[in-house]
């Protein structure tokens, strides 16, 4: 398949909106909300397009009372009410946090701790509903030294309550996804639901601090279940990435940026049960470096893009149990 471009949907090629990382996004009614790391905590923009953030001024819904390092927030909405999901601390100390309101945009609480699970490294971490059950997907060490990033998932009783063992259900064992290491890195894991009701979580690997970093996707069985590990199939390959020998096999790399990742989905409400449908592309943020910039942290903007549910996408593996190959929808994206 050739490349499509954003200007193929109505947008410049690889359209900024805001300098950083980590975008999240929710729409609301007619309104879009982001969260986004600023100086002093963390701030919502409300914007009735993508584009139009870069315009607006943030409002100021947290101040960090020293935590340390804060990465990553992550706005939904769950039962009415709004919570940003949050990794805070300094080096080994990082673990996740999670602030409510009843506005998307002011009148937050103060910070609780999420009790998850064994309690280790905790970073990048989504709340969503699927099969009638609250569950938490996130980055995280094994032990308390950082070997590699895995994804993991737990169920929670409520919006700040998980409950439960956590659950592996990705390591960053592919070639591919070991190109850029030591630690080898699965992060930022975002859950969608597609056409047929699957769910998906796409993730991104290799290491942030290079241009190999890339989204890859996870899509559990038909009928699957999430704490499985073996119910998971992945992508063989990148499905988002700016180098061609890191892709999936009928997946072209970018064409404008380097190392695309961290992505978000612009959802009704941050609602898996309203991802989109099949047929149409739909509007995604993600964070890159433009080509022709050097590739660094500090050099990374927020990017609109788009994507769209690819049929018929085979994922294969072997050695390990269950079927070899599971065939379903797929994503496409695009600058």
């Amino acid at each position: 398949m050739s490349s499509a471009t954003g200007s193929d949907f109505g947008l410049a090629a690889a359209t900024p909106s805001l300098p950083g990382a980590d975008p999240s996004i929710i729409r609301v009614g007619g309104t879009y909300y982001a969260a986004k790391v600023t100086g002093g905590g963390i701030s919502v923009r409300a914007s009735a397009t993508l584009a139009g953030f870069v315009d607006v001024p943030p409002k100021q819904i947290w101040l960090d009372p020293g935590m340390g390092e804060i990465w990553a927030p992550k706005i939904t909405r769950i039962n009415g009410r709004y919570h940003v999901y949050f990794s805070a601390g300094r080096s080994a100390d990082h673990r996740m946090y999670v602030i409510s309101s009843d506005s998307p945009d002011s009148g937050y609480g103060a910070e609780r701790k999420l009790a998850l699970p064994n309690d280790k490294w905790a970073i990048d971490g989504s709340a969503f509903t699927f099969g009638n059950q609250l569950w938490f997907v996130w980055s995280g060490w094994s032990g308390d030294t950082n070997v590699e990033q895995n994804l993991y998932i737990a169920r929670m009783s409520d919006p700040t309550t998980p409950t439960g063992s956590r659950h592996i259900i990705s390591q960053p064992r592919e070639s591919w996804e070991r190109v850029v290491g030591n630690p080898y890195i699965n992060e930022a894991p975002i859950p969608i639901k597609d056409p047929n009701g699957q769910l998906h979580i796409a993730y991104s690997a290799n290491g942030s601090w290079s241009d190999r970093y890339c989204i890859a996707d996870l899509r559990l069985r038909s009928g699957g279940d999430p704490t499985y590990v073996w119910d998971w199939y992945k992508s063989n390959g990148c499905q988002f990435g700016s180098h061609r020998d890191t892709m999936m096999k009928g997946w072209d790399p970018t064409l404008f940026v380097d190392g695309p990742g961290s992505h978000t989905f612009a959802l009704v409400n941050g609602d898996i049960a309203n991802s989109p449908p099949s047929g149409n592309t739909f509007p995604i943020m993600y964070h890159a470096v433009p080509k022709g910039t050097p590739y660094s942290w500090s050099n990374r903007d927020w990017m609109i893009g788009r994507a769209v549910w690819w049929g018929s996408s085979t994922y294969t593996r072997a050695n390990v149990p269950g079927d070899p190959s599971n065939t379903g929808f797929g994503l496409k994206f695009f600058e």
